[in-house]
C-alpha cells in the first residue's frame, strides 16, 4: 500500500482514472534481476496534464514476498517535486517511457515480492490512476481463496476450500498453526484443498517451484464465539473498573460497536486467546463489551490488551497508565523509578492496572482557588523547564515559580504523547498521564505543593484530534497491510473520515458524537478527580465544528453555530464534575462567537476564558515601532465579554518570543538602541507594568521574566527554521540566567508588580481604561496610559495610574491624574503632591511609573473626587436615537465616542464646564465606550445602542 502524507495539500489533483498498459522485460524476473519498465506514450496525455519535454516521473513502493511492510522507493522525492532520478526516458521514434532497473538497488532493499507504481508530472498536480502492481520472482502465488493475508470466519466443524495459482508449476504444502495438514507432489499451476476448521488457526501455503524458488501465503481462519448477553454490573462502566470491596477483582468495559466479539489478553492468560477471557455483551448497549476478571493478587501490576474479531489489538482507552514498546525504553530510572517492562511480542501499546493500592496522601484537599478576574498564569513545556525534565525537578524550582508571584501554573499536555520530546499535542490517550516527566504520585505531589503555595494548576489539553496510535483510531481504520496505521474507516464512532476545519492535524474528534463526548467528559473527569487539576485550556477550540472542511479556512474562522453549541455543553459538562473549575478557550476567534462562551453562565460566577493575543501589539512597543501597537483590547468590554474572561498574553509558547524581536529588529535611536540587550531588558520591565496592571486574568510564557531571547523556532545547531519550531531550545537555569544580575531585575520587577496587583483589590475592578498609541494626544505615539478605578472602596488605594514611554527618546508624559492630591509611586512608595492633572511628567526611555493615590490624604482626595469630574448619560440603553450627556467639573473637556473594537466614532469639544450636551447618537445597535477628558481628569461610561 503506497503512503504519503502532507500537511497543507496546496494544489488541485487530476487524477487519470483506467489501468494503463505496460510491459516488464524481462518477465518473469527475480529481484536481481536488471529489468526494463515501458509505457506508451499514448497512455499519458501529456498536454492535458501541462507536461513539457516529456517530464513524466515514476513514483513507485515495493513490498515484501507476504505482499506487505510497504516502503517508498528513496528515490521519489517528495510528492510535488519528483526526484530527476526517477524520471522516465522518452523515446520519440516508438513514443514510449521507459526505465531501467535492479529492484533490490532501485528500492534498497531485498526480500521484494511485489512492487508498485504509479505515473506523475513532477508537481504532483496529474497523476494515473489506479496503482499497478509488479510481482517479482521467478516463482508467483496468487491466492484466489481466502485472499492473502486476510481473515475468514469459519464455523467450528465447517471446511473451506483453499485455492491457489502459480506462473509456473510447483508443489504446494498447507500449513496450520505451524502443522502441516495437506500436501501435494505433483507438480502443478494450481491448488484446491477443502480444510476442515475445528478452531482459529492461522494458515500459511508454500509454493515450490523445479529450481527449489519458494513463495508463501499466509491467512486466517476464525471461528466465531457465541457471546454471552448479560446485564453489566452496576460497578463496571467503560475502561478499568476496581470492585469495591473485593480487592481481587477488576471488571474491564470496552465499547467497540461493529465488533462480533472480544477477548481480553494479557500477563494473566499469558496473552493467548482463551476463551475464558471472552467479554461478554451488555442486554441494554450491545455495543458495550465486559468481564470481571477475578482470582487477583492484591498490589501486584497486570498488563492487559483487548483483541477484536477483527485481530486488532489495543490498549483500553481508559487507561491511566499506557505501556509502550516505542517510548518506554528511552526513560530514565531517575525520572520513572521501576518503570514496568513492556511484554514482549505485543506491538502497539498495553494497558496496566493493579488492585489494592495506596491511596496519595493529599495535603491540602480544600484549595481555594484564585478568582477567574485575578489568575496570573505561568505556562510551562517542563521538556524544555529543567535539565531533568520530571515532575521532581519541577517541584525542585517550587520556590522560584512562588517568587514571581504567580497563582496558577498552565502545563502544556502531559496526556500520553507519542514519543517523548514532544510539546505534548500529538496526544494518543488522553485519559494517562504520560511516563516522561515521571510517575503519577510525584505529579500528584507536584500538584499538592502548588496548592500548599496558593498556586491553582491548568492543563492544556488537545481534545480536538487524537493520532494514529489511539485505540478510538486503530479500531475502526482502512488497515490493509496489517501494520495498525490507516486512514480512518466510515463506522468509526469518535472520528470524521475527512477532517471538518482547516487546521486539523492527525485524527479529527467528530464532536457530534455521543461517543466522543462520552470520551471527552471521562477523561475532564480524571484529571479533575483523581489529579485534582484545577482547570483546563482548550486547545484549538476552532476544530470543534462539523461544519466545515479542512480546506475552508475562511469557514473555519467563521462563527458557527454547531461549534457554539458544543463547547456549552462540555461547559456544562466540565462545570458537572467541578462548578469552580477553570474553562479556558484557544479560539482566537471573532468576538460575536467568543461573546458566547465568555458570557455563558456568567451570572453564576462561571464563564469561558477566552485567549487574548497581544503579542504583536506589545512587541512593537518593546521593539520601539508605533505601528500597530495599540494593545487598547487587553480592555475585556472591547470585546463585549460582560465580565473579564479575555485571558491576554504578550507571549504564549505558540507566539515568537519578545526579546528575540527586539534583539533582532529593535529600533535605535543616536546611543539609544533597543538591540542592546540590557537595554532591551529594560523595556521588558515596563512590558511587566504595562501588562499586569490591567485587571483581568494573565498569562505569561516561562523565562518570560528573565529575558529570554532564543527564538521560537531556533534550531540545535543555533540556527532559524520553522521547522525547528517544537525542537527542544536551550534551558535558561542550565545557562545561569536566574542569576545574571541584568535578567534577574526583570523577574524582580514583574514580581513586584504583580504583588502590587495581588495586594490592592482595585485591581480586581470592572472600571478600568488602557489608552496605547493615541496619536491624538502624543504624536510620537508609544505612550501607554493606564487608568484603574473603584470607588466603591471604602479604604485604601482606589486609583491606579500607568504611565509607559515606549518610545526611543525622553517624552513629558501628560498624566491626566483623576485628581490632585498626594500620589504615591507604588514601585519605591515615594510620594508626590500633584497640583496639577495635566503637568507633564518626564519619562525617559523605557521607563515607567504605577501611582496610586496616597493613602495617608485618601479622605480628602474622596471628598475632592466627589465634587469634580463626573458622567452621566441620561437614557441609557439608548433607544431612539438620541440621549443627553450630563457632566458636571469638565474644564477644557472634550468627548469622544469609541465602538468596541477600538475605533473612533466621534469626538467634539465641550463649551462649559458643567452642563448637558444633546447626543445624536446615530451608530449602529451595540455597546459604546464614551470618554470624557478634561484637566481634572478623564470619566468613561459605557453606552448601550438599541
Amino acid at each position: 500500500m503506497k503512503k504519503f502524507y502532507s500537511g497543507i495539500m496546496l494544489f488541485v489533483m487530476a487524477v487519470v482514472f483506467g489501468q494503463i498498459s505496460y510491459t516488464v522485460t524481462p518477465n518473469p524476473f527475480n529481484e536481481t534481476d536488471a529489468i526494463t519498465l515501458t509505457i506508451p506514450g499514448n497512455q499519458i496525455d501529456e498536454t492535458g496534464w501541462g507536461v513539457v519535454n516529456n517530464a513524466i516521473y515514476i513514483w513507485s513502493w515495493s513490498l515484501d514476498t507476504n505482499y506487505q511492510n510497504s516502503q517508498d522507493c528513496p528515490t521519489n522525492g517528495g510528492w510535488n517535486n519528483s526526484n530527476e532520478l526517477n524520471k522516465l526516458d522518452y523515446n520519440s521514434t516508438t513514443d514510449t517511457y521507459s526505465l531501467s532497473f535492479t529492484p533490490t538497488t532501485f528500492y534498497g532493499r531485498t526480500g521484494i515480492g511485489r512492487f508498485g507504481f504509479l505515473l506523475k508530472d513532477k508537481t504532483g498536480a496529474h497523476q494515473t490512476s489506479p496503482d499497478i502492481f509488479v510481482n517479482v520472482g521467478v516463482l508467483n502465488l496468487n491466492m484466489t481463496n481466502p485472499a492473502a493475508n486476510s481473515l475468514t470466519s469459519v464455523p467450528a466443524g465447517n471446511s473451506i476450500n483453499i485455492t491457489a495459482s502459480t506462473n509456473v508449476n510447483a508443489t504446494f504444502q498447507l500449513k496450520a498453526n505451524g502443522t502441516v495438514v495437506n500436501s501435494t507432489s505433483i507438480p502443478s499451476q494450481s491448488y484446491s484443498y477443502n480444510y476442515t476448521v475445528t478452531e482459529d488457526e492461522n494458515m500459511e501455503l508454500i509454493a515450490t517451484d523445479a529450481n527449489s524458488n519458494t513463495k508463501n501465503a499466509t491467512f486466517m481462519l476464525q471461528v466465531p464465539r457465541n457471546v454471552i448477553s448479560e446485564a453489566i454490573p452496576g460497578w463496571i462502566r467503560q475502561g478499568i473498573n476496581y470492585h469495591p470491596t473485593d480487592n481481587t477483582k477488576v471488571g474491564l468495559a470496552l465499547y467497540a460497536p461493529a465488533k462480533n466479539f472480544v477477548h481480553v489478553i494479557g500477563s494473566f492468560n499469558n496473552w493467548t486467546v482463551n476463551d475464558a477471557y471472552l467479554m461478554k455483551r451488555d442486554t441494554t448497549n450491545p455495543d458495550l463489551y465486559w468481564i470481571e476478571l477475578s482470582g487477583l493478587t492484591p498490589q501486584q501490576l497486570y498488563t492487559f490488551q483487548y483483541r477484536t474479531n477483527d485481530l486488532r489489538k489495543v490498549a483500553d482507552p481508559y487507561s491511566p497508565q499506557i505501556l509502550s514498546s516505542y517510548d518506554d525504553q528511552w526513560i530514565s530510572p531517575s525520572t520513572y523509578p521501576n518503570l514496568p517492562s513492556f511484554p514482549a511480542g505485543q506491538g502497539f501499546e498495553v494497558s496496566t492496572f493493579k488492585t489494592g493500592q495506596t491511596p496519595y496522601n493529599w495535603q491540602v484537599t480544600n484549595f481555594a482557588r484564585p478568582t477567574k478576574e485575578n489568575l496570573v498564569v505561568y505556562e510551562v513545556l517542563l521538556r524544555d523547564f529543567t535539565q531533568e525534565k520530571n515532575w521532581q525537578s519541577l517541584i525542585n524550582k517550587i520556590n522560584y515559580l512562588k517568587g514571581l508571584n504567580i497563582n496558577a501554573i498552565e502545563l502544556l499536555p502531559i496526556m500520553e504523547f507519542e514519543g517523548n520530546l514532544s510539546w505534548g499535542y500529538n496526544t494518543s490517550f488522553h485519559y494517562a498521564l504520560d511516563k516522561a516527566y515521571g510517575t503519577p504520585e510525584k505529579f500528584k505531589e507536584f500538584v499538592d505543593l502548588c496548592h500548599q503555595n496558593g498556586i491553582a494548576v491548568i492543563l492544556d489539553i488537545a481534545f480536538n484530534h487524537a493520532t494514529g496510535r489511539s485505540p478510538l483510531a486503530r479500531l475502526w481504520n482502512i488497515d490493509p497491510d496489517g501494520d495498525g496505521y490507516g486512514d480512518i474507516a466510515a463506522n468509526n464512532p469518535y472520528f470524521n473520515q475527512v477532517p471538518k476545519h482547516s487546521y486539523n492535524v492527525f485524527n479529527d474528534f467528530n464532536h457530534t458524537s455521543p461517543s466522543t463526548k462520552y470520551y471527552v467528559e471521562r477523561c475532564l473527569q480524571q484529571w479533575l478527580t483523581e489529579y485534582k487539576i484545577d482547570g483546563f485550556r482548550w486547545d484549538l477550540t476552532k476544530g470543534f465544528t462539523q461544519s466545515c472542511s479542512e480546506s475552508d479556512e475562511t469557514c473555519t474562522n467563521a462563527y458557527q453555530q454547531d461549534r457554539v453549541d458544543i463547547m456549552k455543553y462540555y461547559a456544562d459538562r466540565q462545570w458537572a464534575i467541578d462548578p469552580n473549575s477553570y474553562m479556558i478557550f484557544e479560539h482566537l476567534g471573532t468576538d460575536q462567537e467568543e461573546q458566547q462562551w465568555a458570557n455563558y453562565r456568567v451570572a453564576e460566577g462561571k464563564g469561558v476564558m477566552l485567549w487574548n493575543k497581544q503579542n504583536d501589539a506589545y512587541n512593537q512597543n518593546t521593539m520601539g515601532y508605533k505601528e500597530n501597537s495599540n494593545f487598547d483590547r487587553m480592555n475585556h468590554s472591547l470585546h463585549g465579554f460582560s465580565e473579564m474572561r479575555a485571558m491576554s498574553y504578550g507571549e504564549s509558547h505558540d507566539e515568537e518570543r519578545l526579546m528575540f524581536k527586539n534583539l533582532a529588529y529593535g529600533a535605535v535611536n543616536g546611543s539609544y538602541d533597543v538591540k542592546n540587550l540590557n537595554t532591551a531588558l529594560d523595556r521588558m520591565k515596563t512590558f511587566g507594568a504595562t501588562f499586569f496592571t490591567i485587571p483581568g486574568p494573565k498569562m505569561i510564557w516561562q523565562f518570560g521574566e528573565l529575558g529570554y531571547e532564543f527564538s521560537i523556532n531556533r534550531c540545535a545547531d543555533g540556527s532559524i527554521n520553522s521547522g525547528c519550531r517544537t525542537d527542544e531550545k536551550p534551558i535558561a537555569f542550565t545557562l545561569g540566567y536566574d542569576t545574571n544580575a541584568n535578567r534577574k531585575a526583570v523577574y524582580d520587577t514583574w514580581a513586584k508588580i504583580i504583588s502590587i496587583r495581588n495586594s490592592y483589590p482595585v485591581f480586581k475592578s470592572r472600571t478600568y481604561s488602557v489608552e496605547s498609541n493615541n496619536l491624538e494626544n502624543d504624536p510620537n505615539g508609544l505612550i501607554t496610559r493606564i487608568y484603574v478605578y473603584d470607588n466603591t472602596l471604602t479604604n485604601g488605594v482606589k486609583n491606579i495610574v500607568v504611565l509607559a514611554n515606549y518610545t526611543t527618546a525622553s517624552q513629558n508624559v501628560v498624566p491626566y491624574f483623576p485628581y490632585v492630591g498626594e500620589w504615591q509611586n507604588l514601585m519605591d512608595n515615594s510620594v508626590s503632591n500633584i497640583t496639577s492633572t495635566t503637568a507633564p511628567i518626564t519619562l525617559q526611555p523605557g521607563e515607567f511609573r504605577i501611582f496610586g493615590n496616597y493613602v495617608g490624604s485618601l479622605s480628602a482626595i474622596d471628598e475632592n473626587a466627589a465634587s469634580k469630574l463626573s458622567l452621566q448619560i441620561a437614557d441609557n440603553p439608548v433607544k431612539n436615537g438620541s440621549t443627553k450627556l450630563i457632566y458636571h467639573k469638565a474644564k477644557n473637556a472634550s468627548i469622544e465616542i469609541y465602538d468596541m473594537s477600538g475605533k473612533k466614532m466621534d469626538s467634539f469639544r465641550l463649551k462649559n464646564e458643567d452642563g448637558t450636551y444633546d447626543l445624536k447618537a446615530n451608530y449602529p445597535p451595540g455597546t459604546y465606550l464614551v470618554h470624557l477628558k478634561s484637566e481634572s481628569g478623564i470619566a468613561i461610561q459605557k453606552m448601550i445602542i438599541q
